[in-house]
């Protein structure tokens, strides 16, 4: 039976998590309960991690950032004695198919990008206190906070013993952050991840694996003092009302999910997922009193939120539906009007988690391992942070009707289509789209406000094809039958590099690295075959390899 993932959830039904939180330190203790998997089949001992596990780190993270505005600083730690993480559960990856182990390293990955986008955009800082062992995935989360802090006790260590051990690469974004943030030199990266004991003390934080070490009795003091020096240097304000994360007005059928902003139809024969996205339909909040009392009801907010679920339901429980239909509807007016207050009140607290939040929903849509077709048809509303989504798609399709001008379709761009909500490279959707010529954008930005049709579009190349109405339902059904028709491992491929075709960061490397070589490495008889060495692990055999480089 297939489980059907919620990712939905709070603090009161963690089974693995808890939450403190003193003045502007707030402390995420993780205790995994190990009879708890989000599946059959395997014990999740040794705060070792599932995706329910990490469904509620995210959860966490996310009540933090909007429930607990005054908190600059997390520690991340574990309330086991002599152990903090051994990472992603090895029973759980040996039984799970492909897919999900593919999924569960991607939500992975984006949950601790999200800790560093937090941190850079949004003043909110996180201190690993690595209070016992900490190997792979535990290792890869504490990269990710802006500071390691590792006990001197002569027996914690951090490792990335998956090479040795599994056959496999950290599939989180271990060796890219031992590369391109920690500037672990590559020999001594090249030993820690051979080298399945692990490193200790002071070599730890000579090779730069972590920042500090301190011995038991100066631990917590350490670790305190770090996350106030931290605390310190942050934007968070120190004395904010937070607002609550309630629960999604979420209706699940057979074929969709509805919400209040957005919708997702699925058609299983043609194998396809029409997700609508609406703009506000009553009035919106033009100062900061008022979008406080708004609140998580705040158009912008509750959009992203249920945006952000449905990618998640249909990226987990909707592998066969590979082609994404991107619609909108509501008036363009009304979204340019959020827009401006958006970029206008940027600097209060929860504007910037709420444009943190878009942000980091819309790079999900990025980099999702399914086509993306925007439709532009009467009575959408692509206009400004709405535009982004069709910003997003491999192609865009736009409806012309030039013998009824009245009720053709109109795309819109505003200033938030420059940068606000940048890709994981860093530019902008209108930027990678041109290559960020300065022409090409500078035409695209002169039209800030204006009410586009698809001839005008056409010319600025914001579209890819203009059909009239004689021609848009067959040009349409022809294109996503054709998507349809095509290996979705090649398309998956394709896509990836041609999203992505900008300047390489950090994250590119991330995703790339998870989409080409661990998409591989996991399908390989060494690493999954009946005796290979992520199947055999923990049973006493020894896997054995086939030993021809490919």
């Amino acid at each position: 039976m297939t489980v059907q993932v919620n990712y939905e959830t709070s603090p009161d039904n963690y089974k693995h998590w808890t939450i403190s939180v003193d003045g502007q330190i707030a402390t995420l203790s993780m205790n995994v309960n190990e009879d708890a998997g989000l599946k059959e089949g395997y014990k999740l001992k040794l705060n070792s991690y599932d995706l329910g596990v990490d469904i509620e780190l995210y959860d966490a993270v996310q009540r933090i950032r909007f429930e607990h505005p005054s908190v600059r600083t997390v520690v991340i730690t574990s309330a086991r004695d002599r152990i903090f993480c051994s990472g992603a559960n090895i029973f759980m990856l040996g039984k799970s198919s492909h897919a999900w182990k593919v999924n569960f390293c991607k939500f992975t990955n984006e949950t601790r990008n999200g800790l560093e986008d937090s941190s850079r955009n949004n003043g909110l800082k996180f201190v690993a206190a690595v209070n016992g062992a900490c190997a792979g995935g535990g290792y890869e989360l504490a990269a990710a906070c802006d500071e390691i802090i590792l006990v001197d006790d002569r027996s914690s260590s951090v490792s990335l013993p998956e090479v040795p051990l599994l056959g496999v690469l950290p599939g989180t974004g271990g060796l890219t952050r031992l590369t391109d943030k920690r500037k672990v030199r590559h020999d001594h990266a090249d030993i820690f991840c051979t080298t399945s004991e692990g490193v200790r003390g002071q070599r730890a934080k000579d090779w730069r694996l972590v920042d500090h070490i301190a011995k038991p009795a100066q631990f917590q003091e350490t670790v305190r003092a770090r996350a106030e020096a931290l605390a310190a240097a942050s934007s968070r304000p120190a004395d904010a009302k937070g607002v609550k994360l309630i629960p999604l007005n979420r209706k699940q059928s057979d074929n969709g999910v509805d919400y209040d902003y957005v919708t997702v139809a699925i058609d299983r024969a043609a194998r396809t997922a029409t997700l609508t996205v609406k703009a506000p339909s009553s009035a919106q909040p033009t100062d900061i009193a008022g979008i406080e009392e708004a609140g998580v009801q705040w158009w912008p907010l509750q959009m992203a939120r249920e945006l952000d679920n449905a990618i998640l339901h249909l990226r987990t429980n909707e592998l066969d539906i590979g082609t994404w239909l991107l619609k909108s509807s509501g008036d363009p007016q009304a979204v340019l009007a959020v827009d401006e207050v958006l970029a206008s009140n940027g600097s209060h607290w929860l504007v910037a988690e709420t444009i943190g939040l878009l942000r980091r929903t819309l790079a999900r849509l990025d980099v999702s391992s399914r086509s993306l077709f925007a439709l532009i048809d009467e009575g959408s509303c692509f206009a400004g942070t709405l535009f982004e989504v069709a910003l997003a798609a491999d192609r865009i399709y736009m409806l012309a009707l030039p013998d009824e001008p009245e009720k053709a379709p109109r795309i819109v761009v505003s200033a938030l289509n420059f940068g606000t909500y940048p890709m994981v490279t860093g530019q902008s959707r209108i930027g990678r789209r041109f290559y960020d010529d300065e022409a090409e954008v500078g035409a695209a930005r002169a039209t800030i406000g204006q009410a586009l049709d698809a001839k005008q579009a056409m010319d600025l190349g914001l579209i890819t094809y203009d059909p009239d109405d004689l021609d848009w339902a067959d040009e349409t059904r022809l294109a996503i039958e054709e998507r349809a028709s095509m290996s979705p491992d090649a398309l998956t491929g394709m896509e990836a590099n041609l999203r992505f075709n900008g300047k390489e960061t950090m994250e590119t490397r991330i995703f790339g690295r998870l989409t080409a070589w661990q998409n591989w490495i996991f399908i390989r008889p060494n690493a999954v075959g009946d005796l290979g060495a992520l199947k055999v692990y923990g049973s006493g055999n020894k896997a054995q390899f086939d030993l021809d480089r490919v």
